[in-house]
């Protein structure tokens, strides 16, 4: 594994080996706690973030190496007098690995084609691979399994985090249905829907969900959406709220996820969200034992 750009350029064991790995590290953070001794990993920040910048900074000083934080709007790049591809040929003389994330993901791929370290896809508008790899991890520890389990993710589906979950679960052979509207907007990407051919995309909430083990939503009011178009996704995606007649839907002990994050009242009730069938603290907890995982692989091959 040379970079982390995409799940859909994971094999089925490199996927299974990175949760394996994230479980194991879990159990036992000694035994790592100086892996990553005297490297440094940059972490390249266009868009705001609590869970990605924290969770790679905790992994990185858990493990004994060193983080230096860059937000992008003090970078040259961002003021246009520097293109991507000698950044990304700077940043390679400097650090072992780079964290980004960026919202165009084209830019992204060119900032990893002209790198020579690794480099880890931390969120562009059309992938969440760190998030969904944790995510898969939470999922087996609460269920014991990830063969023979129903994912079904409600709402808005034309998202980084629904595309990235899809691969996974194509990938994986992984049941998994999307209940979202019957519009471009808020439906899959088509080239994702045409590769994730396993993936059912149905459009009533509560068929979507039967006979699910994993309920998953995300904000309906991304980083891409304006603030003038709230009222009008409100209106469109209201009868997509997980709430608990959703939740009845699906099996009886289904859990609920949610990467963050979250507004209650809108794609989730806060009886849902703050339930005991909710385990979006663990998943949030999961991302760092994950991203030690992506950075063992990726800088010691371990």
């Amino acid at each position: 594994m040379k970079h982390l750009l995409s799940i859909k350029d994971l094999s089925k064991k490199e996927i299974l080996d990175l949760i394996n790995l994230g479980i194991k590290i879990k159990k036992n953070p000694k035994k790592y706690h100086k892996a990553l001794y005297e490297k440094v990993l940059l972490t390249f920040f266009q868009m705001p973030s609590l869970r990605t910048e924290l969770s790679f900074d905790a992994a990185m000083f858990k493990m004994g190496g060193e983080i230096i934080d860059y937000h992008s709007e003090t970078s040259p790049w961002s003021k246009g007098k520097e293109t991507i591809e000698d950044v990304a040929k700077v940043i390679s003389r400097y650090c072992d690995c780079v964290m980004v994330r960026m919202q165009d993901h084209k830019e992204f791929l060119k900032l990893a084609k002209n790198s020579t370290i690794p480099v880890i896809n931390g969120l562009t508008s059309f992938e969440h691979p760190v998030q969904i790899l944790g995510d898969l991890m939470t999922i087996k520890e609460k269920k014991r399994k990830l063969k023979g389990i129903k994912i079904s993710y409600i709402g808005d589906s034309n998202n980084n985090v629904t595309h990235s979950l899809m691969f996974a679960c194509q990938k994986l052979g992984i049941k998994m249905s999307v209940g979202c509207p019957k519009k471009k907007d808020f439906s899959p990407d088509k080239e994702v829907a045409k590769y994730c051919k396993k993936v059912k995309i149905i459009n009533n909430p509560k068929e979507a969900v039967k006979d699910s083990d994993v309920i998953y939503t995300d904000s309906w009011m991304s980083y891409r959406i304006p603030k003038s178009q709230h009222k009008k996704r409100i209106k469109i995606l209201k009868s997509y709220q997980v709430n608990k007649e959703v939740m009845k839907s699906a099996k009886k002990d289904a859990i609920f996820m949610h990467c963050l994050p979250a507004l209650r009242g809108e794609e989730v009730t806060k009886e849902v969200i703050d339930g005991k069938q909710s385990v979006v603290f663990d998943q949030a907890e999961n991302r760092l034992h994950i991203e030690k995982a992506v950075l063992l692989k990726l800088l010691k091959n371990i």
